[in-house]
């Protein structure tokens, strides 16, 4: 047997576990410890696949490693689904540097071939690893007869679809799941239920170790990472150059409205502080977000040429982009003062936080020709700013901002993670009778999240132990309500 098919059995058999293991910690169950758990059991099966293919652990295998394992068990600590979809960026962000071969010097156009090829191979990569990194030939034994190898390959291919519309099947019409389980006494539909399950997981996890696996080489590189016919730098310099006026000219326009402030707000009889907010901080983070994909477009397209030229626009733009996002902030600030904070408000003030650093990152790389550091910079700020949202505990965050104010937004505090219940329970004697008696109310009424020890959840945990060290004090305030 070729080493080549006894690496591609190992690995079938590896995702086939991973499958197992997806099923018996996730099936049913909210995240929490089963997410890390998952995570370090992949880290230990990529390693002894490296280790039995002579694989070598290259830097960007080695970078991997850290955030992966860190924002699988940030699952642990928190409840919000922001921060969970937060976190779940982080790690298909490590797991995309995965396949480059050198981290510190890499382009951004290589990590979004990172991140499009670990998508693909996720989707996808289990398809060549049943159809041709196995021999199936060889495991036919003395008879290698292409009729045998077909079949082979059609059994592997065929069921996990049979799997998978299986499963759709018997869950779309009550019906076929009936004469299912008729027909197979022995396998009831949930059954087939968690067999569709372990497959979709080792399906996944097959064809991701799979990419993590290969040595991906330039050639490899998806289309739109292939270096095209370039534009002039006088063509760029001009469009670049159109978008500093404009910016210029919006930025002295609009000056005094841009930093008014309150009092410019209460002079303008027609425009209410949300209008102030809503309708410019929105905007001026959707112009900051576009606006470095162009200039990084325009530095790509120049390939050395004219660059003089397209440094001084390009710093003209980014100090008038500066100014604008000072000027988003200060909205949101204004808004947040007089309207309370939200899971919106904060998250979208830090995305334009982190496109200020990562603007500043611009100037420093790209500007001054070290185009290959930006990406790991923009990178490691993500991963920082995924971190520190972490830290700061949104929800508990909100909850502590919004339960001090005049007028409290009682539904919305509710509708707030297990994050937030501890600082509610702790601070609901400070509400009004009335909205004491509806938050009370709220959390009694939060039932088990479910799941075992394989989903514990520390945020989870403490909202529990809080409504059960209060219960008595909460139902005495429902009780007392008018």
């Amino acid at each position: 047997m070729s080493r080549r098919t006894r690496l591609g059995i190992a690995l079938a058999a590896t995702a086939l576990a991973l499958g197992v293991l997806g099923d018996v910690l996730f099936q049913g169950r909210p995240l929490g410890l089963n997410v890390a758990l998952w995570a370090l059991t992949f880290a230990i099966a990529l390693a002894a696949l490296l280790y039995a293919g002579r694989a070598p652990l290259h830097q960007g295998r080695r970078f991997m490693v850290f955030p992966l394992l860190l924002f699988s068990t940030l699952f642990v600590w928190h409840d919000s689904p922001l921060l969970v979809a937060a976190n779940l960026l982080a790690l298909a962000a490590a797991v995309s540097v995965g396949v480059l071969r050198n981290v510190r010097n890499a382009t951004l156009t290589e990590y979004g071939e990172g991140f499009v090829g670990a998508a693909t191979s996720t989707a996808f990569g289990a398809l060549p690893l049943l159809m041709t990194d196995i021999g199936w030939s060889e495991l036919a034994g003395r008879a290698r007869s292409e009729k045998v190898t077909a079949i082979a390959r059609g059994i592997a291919l065929g069921l996990p679809l049979l799997l998978l519309f299986g499963g759709l099947f018997v869950a779309a019409d009550a019906v076929f799941k009936h004469l299912i389980s008729s027909a197979v006494p022995s396998l009831d539909a949930s059954a087939v239920e968690r067999l569709l399950i372990v497959a979709v997981w080792a399906w996944l996890a097959g064809g991701l170790l799979r990419d993590l696996l290969a040595g991906r080489e330039r050639s490899e590189q998806v289309p739109f990472a292939q270096r095209r016919r370039t534009l002039g730098p006088l063509e760029i310099c001009v469009a670049i150059g159109f978008l500093d006026l404009l910016f210029f000219a919006f930025v002295v326009v609009q000056f005094r409205y841009l930093f008014g402030g309150s009092e410019l707000v209460q002079s303008e009889a027609h425009l209410t502080y949300a209008e102030y907010a809503r309708h410019g901080f929105f905007e001026l983070v959707a112009v900051a977000a576009l606006t470095l994909p162009v200039l990084l477009l325009a530095d790509w397209a120049l390939a050395g040429r004219g660059r003089r030229a397209f440094r001084w626009l390009a710093a003209t733009l980014l100090v008038l982009l500066g100014i604008e996002i000072a000027s988003a902030l200060q909205r949101m600030r204004l808004y947040v003062e007089h309207f309370g904070l939200t899971e919106l408000r904060l998250y979208a003030t830090g995305v334009t936080v982190w496109l200020a650093v990562v603007s500043g990152w611009f100037a420093m790389t790209v500007l001054r020709g070290r185009r290959h550091a930006f990406a790991l910079g923009t990178l490691v700020a993500g991963f920082v700013a995924t971190f520190a949202l972490n830290v700061v505990d949104p929800d508990a965050l909100i909850a502590r901002t919004n339960a001090t104010r005049p007028a409290v937004d009682v539904s919305y505090l509710a509708k707030l993670s297990d994050d937030a219940v501890p600082t509610l329970v702790s601070r609901i004697r400070s509400l009004p009778s009335a909205q004491r008696a509806v938050l009370a109310r709220s959390l009694l009424e939060r039932g088990n999240s479910g799941g075992d020890w394989r989903s514990w959840n520390l945020s989870r945990s403490r909202a529990a132990d809080a409504i059960r060290a209060h219960r008595a004090e909460l139902q005495a305030l429902v009780e007392r309500a008018p």
